[in-house]
This record gives structure tokens, sequence and C-alpha cells, in this order.
């Protein structure tokens, strides 16, 4: 298997924590958003989509979402689960991860891709060409006001999204502040019970690195 990747983007990084929290180490490629070295033809050879994880299997197989490597590499490595102990707590956290893809990280993309000019008729991970709109960037942070106050009142009483475990919802949505943090948004102080929870979560991550 080979890993392509970027380190500082937040979808890598959703796997980059699964793998630190499992002990997992896979012969990895650098590939820099920064320099768009995801649309080479090199790289475009390897996962049409041009995103960024991106995991080669030995057969040629091309995994090019995050939560898709992620469970395949939870079935190889079963080891310190991340999707829970049982398929019904499994089914809880895939169906969390989608729920914070959409109204987590995907209101910050859209504000992102809306107002930075690196994205010039690119607000979308795709090929055709999708002009910027201002209006947009508006509804991203609605949007995000709105993830803020489900996430905190699912959090009261919660020491972690799903169940009584660390799981991969609980680092996918751990990342959607710092994300925010690229268009200048923080978490407002009032959300208790989220700064609560986001504080014990940075805690187990940190640990990963000490």
């Amino acid at each position: 298997m080979k890993l392509y990747t970027d380190y500082k983007a937040p979808n890598p990084r959703r796997l980059t924590y699964f793998l630190q929290y499992k002990g997992i180490k896979l012969d990895t490629e650098i590939i820099s958003l920064a320099e768009n070295q995801n649309l080479s033809d090199e790289y475009t050879a390897i996962n049409a989509t041009q995103t960024i994880p991106a995991l080669k299997l030995d057969d040629g197989t091309v995994l090019s979402d995050t939560i898709a490597i992620c469970l395949y590499l939870e079935q190889l490595y079963p080891e310190k689960p991340m999707f829970g102990p049982d398929e019904a707590t499994k089914a809880q956290v895939v169906g969390w991860c989608h729920r914070i893809f959409c109204y987590g990280f995907d209101p910050v993309a859209e504000i992102f891709r809306n107002s930075n000019p690196f994205f010039v008729d690119r607000t979308f991970p795709i090929k055709t060409k999708i002009p910027q709109n201002p209006d947009l960037i508006e509804r991203g942070k609605l949007r995000l006001t709105d993830f803020w106050i489900e996430m905190n009142k699912h959090l009261k009483g919660r020491e972690f999204i799903v169940g009584e475990q660390f799981t991969q919802a609980d680092i996918d949505a751990w990342l959607v502040p710092s994300f925010a943090k690229w268009v200048s948004i923080t978490v407002p102080p009032e959300y208790d019970a989220f700064h609560n929870w986001h504080a014990r979560i940075t805690h187990i991550i940190e640990s990963l690195n000490s």
C-alpha cells in the first residue's frame, strides 16, 4: 500500500490522527496542495479525483475518501478500534463523521473557497470550473454557527460524541475549529460543552506525539 497525503490540510489530518492513534505506519508520499501537485498529470494518473488523501492498495485499487481509507485500515488493524466495539456503534460513528463533514467542514470550505484568490474558478474540488460567489461566504458562516449550536447541545453531559470511547467522530469534529481559523472564525465562548469536550480531545491527540 502507498498513501498520498499532505499533512497540513483538514482531510489528511483526519487520517493522520487515525493512523497515529492506532500506531499504523504506511509508505507515504507528500503531495503539496499549496503547490497544486494534486493537479499534476502524475498524480491525476494515480487518483483521477485529484483529492488528498488517497490510498493505493497492492492490487492497484485507489481509495480517495478519508472515511473509506479509515474504514479499510480499521479492518486490517482492528486493535484500538476507532469506530467502536460493535456494528451498531460503528454505524453511529460513520453517521456522525458524515454529519460533521457536511455541517462542519463543508461550511468552512464554502467560506474559504469563495473568499481566497487561490481558488478562483475552483470553488469545488472538481475539474469543472465553478466561479466564486461572495454570497456563499455569509451562508457558510450561518451554517457554521448552526454547527456550533447543535454540537454544543449534543455534547452536554457527554465525554465523547458516540458512546463511551474516543472515536473517529471525535477526531473529525475536533479538527473543525482549527480549519475554521483558516477563515478567521473561532468557536464562540458561550458553547461551554463544546469547549470542554474539545479540551479533553486535545489532551488525547497531543498525547499521540508525546
